[in-house]
Parts: C-alpha cells; sequence; structure tokens
C-alpha cells in the first residue's frame, strides 16, 4: 500500500489536471484485459481481479469505487485506501445519477476509448454534463514517477530478469515454445506478478524471426530457430516493466546479423536523450536514424511511458511532442523488419529519464543468447 504522502502527491497532480482543463469530476476506468487494470490501483489501491470497476473522483471531497453489482464478492473490497464503495446494476446508471445529482458541468473520462464498458457510455452519453476524453491528461499527471513507485519498478525489473533466467536454464533445442518459456512464468507468479503479465515471442526458423507476435506454441524449437521472447511482467506493487533478449544456439542468418550489428549503436542513441528537457520524438528520431542508414526500417511503435498501467501516455515516437521529464520511466522496444515486411529483429528495456541521460533499469547486454548463460543473468 502506498504511503499516504504518496497518495496525497497523486490526487494534487490528478486535479491539478482537472482544475487546468475546468473538469468537475473525473471517472478513472480499468478493466481485466492485461494491463489495463492499472489506473484503478493507482487513484484507489484496488486490484481488479476480474470484471472492471471504476472509481469517481471529484474536484474537492472524497473518491468512490463504483463495481458492477456482479462482481460484489470479487476482488479484496478491504484493500483499498477509498472506503467509499457501491455496488450498482448498472454503474453507468448509478455514476449518471450522481453526477447530474452534483450539478456537474463537465465530466472527464480515462479509458473511454478503451477501458469503459458499453452499458455504462449508453447511460452516460444522456447525462446533462459533458464527457471529456482525458486519457493524456490524466497519464502526464502520473508519468512522473516518485522514489516510492521508483522502488516498486526497480523490484518488478529484478523479477523479470530473474524470470528470464530460468527460461535461459529451460531453452533447448527439441523443446517447445511453451516450454521454455513455463519457468519463467513460474517464477514471476511465486514473486509476486500474479496474473499481472503478457509473455509473447517472435519466432521462425533457419536464423530468422518472422514480423508478427504470437503466444508461444506447442510448435517444437531447432537449434537454428530464432527466438524472441517479449517478457511483460509486474511486481507485487503492480509496475510493469518490458524486457526482452535474442535466444539461439545455431547460426542468425545474414539478414538477422546485418541487423544486429546496428542495434547497440541505435539503443544507446536513443538512451543518450532519454534527459529531461528533450522530446520524446528524439529518442524515437535518434534510433530510427541508426536503423534508417544501414537500411532497415521499424515496424512496430518505438516506445511508451510504462506504469501501473503497461502502456501511457506519453508514446516514444516520430510526432510525439512532449517534453521528457526526470523520473519519467518508458519501455523502449524497437523492432527492426526487412524491406518486405516479413523477417524482423526485436529488442525491449524499461528505462528511467535522467537528468543528463537515460538509466537503462536491466544490466544485460543486448546479444545473442544460448542458455549458457543461465544463472549469470539474475
Amino acid at each position: 500500500m502506498p504511503t499516504q504522502k504518496e497518495i496525497d502527491r497523486r490526487y494534487t497532480n490528478i486535479r491539478a489536471a482537472m482544475t487546468a482543463n475546468n473538469i468537475d469530476g473525473l471517472i478513472v476506468g480499468g478493466n481485466q484485459y492485461a494491463g489495463f487494470e492499472g489506473a484503478i490501483r493507482y487513484v484507489s489501491g484496488f486490484e481488479i481481479v476480474h470484471r472492471y470497476v471504476y472509481v469517481l473522483i471529484p474536484l474537492s471531497g472524497e473518491p468512490t469505487l463504483v463495481f458492477p453489482r456482479e462482481a460484489r464478492w470479487i476482488g479484496d473490497k478491504k484493500a483499498p485506501w477509498v472506503r467509499d464503495q457501491v455496488w450498482a446494476e448498472i454503474p453507468g446508471k448509478w455514476l449518471r445519477e450522481k453526477m447530474e445529482e452534483k450539478k456537474w458541468k463537465r465530466v472527464a473520462v480515462y479509458g473511454l476509448d478503451f477501458i469503459m464498458a458499453v452499458r455504462d457510455y449508453r447511460e452516460l452519453q444522456h447525462g446533462s454534463f459533458d464527457l471529456v476524453p482525458f486519457d493524456f491528461q490524466f497519464d502526464m499527471a502520473r508519468a512522473v514517477k516518485s522514489e516510492e513507485e521508483l522502488t516498486g519498478v526497480r523490484d518488478a525489473m529484478d523479477i523479470i530478469l530473474d524470470g528470464f533466467d530460468a527460461l535461459l536454464s529451460a531453452y533447448r533445442p527439441g523443446k517447445t515454445e511453451a516450454e521454455i518459456m513455463a519457468p519463467a512464468v513460474e517464477r514471476f507468479f511465486a514473486r509476486g506478478a500474479g496474473p499481472r503479465m503478457m509473455n509473447i515471442v517472435l519466432s521462425g526458423t533457419h536464423g530468422e524471426a518472422e514480423a508478427h507476435f504470437k503466444v508461444p506454441s506447442l510448435r517444437r524449437v531447432a537449434a537454428d530457430d530464432l527466438l524472441l521472447y517479449s517478457l511483460e511482467v509486474t511486481g507485487e506493487a503492480g509496475y510493469w516493466v518490458e524486457f526482452s533478449r535474442a535466444l539461439i544456439q545455431g547460426k542468425p542468418s545474414a539478414r538477422t546479423l546485418a541487423m544486429s550489428d546496428v542495434y547497440p549503436e541505435a539503443m544507446e542513441a536513443a538512451r543518450l536523450k532519454m534527459r529531461e528537457g528533450a522530446l520524446a520524438c528524439d529518442v524515437h528520431k535518434a534510433a530510427a536514424d541508426v536503423f534508417q542508414r544501414a537500411g532497415f526500417a521499424l515496424g512496430h511503435l518505438t516506445g511508451h511511458s510504462i506504469g501501473l498501467t503497461m502502456i501511457e501516455h506519453p508514446a516514444i515516437g516520430a510526432n510525439t511532442q512532449i517534453e521528457l521529464k526526470e523520473n519519467m520511466v518508458v519501455s523502449f522496444h524497437p523492432q527492426v523488419v526487412d524491406q518486405d515486411g516479413q523477417v524482423c529483429l526485436y529488442t525491449q528495456d524499461t528505462y528511467r529519464i535522467g537528468r543528463k541521460q537515460g538509466e537503462c533499469l536491466a544490466s544485460l547486454p543486448w546479444k545473442f543468447y544460448s542458455g549458457a548463460e543461465a544463472s549469470k543473468t539474475a
């Protein structure tokens, strides 16, 4: 549970954003979809186990947790610091009536595009108030992490590296993609990640990986198969981190090697731009320019802010004119694809924005791992 000082800091920042946008009240949404549960935990301390939840935050006064009635017995309702809790037949109807009772004119919503249940939106759209999308403003209010939050981030990174070590120990040709992944998942769960994880893979034969993510399957792996497991988990505190390194015991293809030759330079160029006052697009451009000079394009968003929600604003992209601030935390994961868009190489690291340059939270170098490194990585 966060300290009271941390809780007060969060509400102060959120309400400052509400005031700046002339907002009377804010609805924060979260659901069970991996990575979309964290905003609720950020503003209430409640951990979503199943279904969805809202928190109603007035400009002044106490917030309210609003659960769908069918979720009354799902999740520990004693854990959150928000003690005003209701179980509504249709949460949107309860919210609309409450906000009309308060005569609010402008109501902001975090989760309007990707989270809010349709039945609740139907109710809210008939209210006597304006609905204001608030995803960007909410994320920017929580983008700079406190020292207390950074402790949770670093704990999650320790867990993900521990899991990667277990994955390396399990990696052998002849096993399936799923069998290689399984010990890492066991380690994640044992150390407090719970269901908050998304572990997927880019893989392929003859030293190359196909350029689309998939769930680790029962396909048996050969020595020349290239495996790029994308590990995305939280620690007990709920902070997401992301990490990936290449696995192969055989020989990477010539195209893969050509891509790998430029990765260290591109990642370092981006890290040096991860500093107070730089623009998010500067980070993207620093890496993209290196890859472009080598004849490769980027096939995936290069990164994004990350915290209790897996993907937060601001994005690390070509058009993101957002100034970075010290102690923002970002996932940076350029995916390089060949000219036909069929073959790729990928890496993923989590960084803290520094005063003068970025801090990579994982100490493992980018290289092709064979499994022999197990028990040396954690």
